[in-house]
């Protein structure tokens, strides 16, 4: 019997935020919870966090997380946004503990990877057919790549290199906000990136997401490349969703 309901924590550098998800339609169970992310932002301190979102929702099944980290067998690998104190930490051993669950039971994704696997589910069904890139445009720039629906973890997109720029320096939704550019301006500043992407990857389908994506219709249609272009779905629930799909299906990376 497959799992109709699902629990997952997004983990972000401002948030942590958890709800239950209907895994059948991929949408929020009742409303979410959000908490701030406490500082400094230490695996005790996130670890506490999340297990009193936990408890307020009474969930005892399989949860999944997320982290801004490269995950590799449930170990954070990189910090963005968080404590650096999480390089190297057990992420799945030290959930598994606070919330007195199995290791088995608690999947963790690095964040944009888990909305990635939310739109692929429950998005458009273009998605599933060949290779799609999700990129998430936010404080930084976060990536999942995948062929034919399946994850290829772990991609760091947002870190390629655009004429001598890290690029998530130039191209990021809070460079946007912190150097004052106009929609077309910084559009641009997205159009160069694609390109020097699709140009690497040769993707069939791009999907833009992050908090900008809300806003898709001042930008997106200013995009002039060569790959089809999506605007997320799901939006700022993606990650949730995600997670509590990945957790379901017993996914680990």
């Amino acid at each position: 019997m497959t799992a109709t309901r699902g629990f997952g924590i997004d983990i972000g550098g401002s948030g942590i935020k958890g709800a239950l998800v209907d895994l059948e339609k991929g949408a929020l169970i009742g409303d979410r919870l959000r908490i701030d992310t406490p500082r400094p932002s230490t695996p005790e301190a996130i670890a506490e966090v999340v297990a009193q979102v936990v408890a307020h929702f009474g969930w005892e099944g399989p949860v999944g997380i997320t982290l801004p980290s490269v995950i590799k067998k449930g170990v954070a690998l990189t910090a963005a946004n968080i404590d650096p104190s999480w390089i190297g930490t057990d992420a799945d051993a030290l959930f598994a503990k606070r919330l007195g669950l199995r290791v088995e039971d608690v999947v963790m994704l690095n964040d944009a990877d888990a909305a990635g696997l939310a739109e692929i589910r429950y998005g458009d069904p273009a998605a599933c057919q060949g290779v799609t890139t999700l990129l998430t445009f936010g404080t930084g720039i976060g990536s999942a790549l995948f062929q034919d629906g399946k994850l290829v973890p772990n991609t760091e997109f947002g870190h390629v290199e655009v004429d001598g720029h890290d690029a998530e320096k130039r191209a990021a939704a809070s460079v946007k906000d912190n150097e004052g550019l106009s929609y077309p301006h910084w559009a641009k500043r997205v159009n160069r990136y694609l390109t020097v992407l699709e140009n690497l990857i040769w993707p069939d389908l791009f999907i833009v997401g992050g908090g900008v994506s809300k806003k898709a219709d001042k930008w997106v249609p200013l995009l002039d490349i060569r790959t089809p272009v999506a605007v997320a779905s799901l939006q700022n629930n993606a990650g949730i969703v995600g997670a509590a799909a990945a957790a379901a299906e017993g996914l680990h990376h």
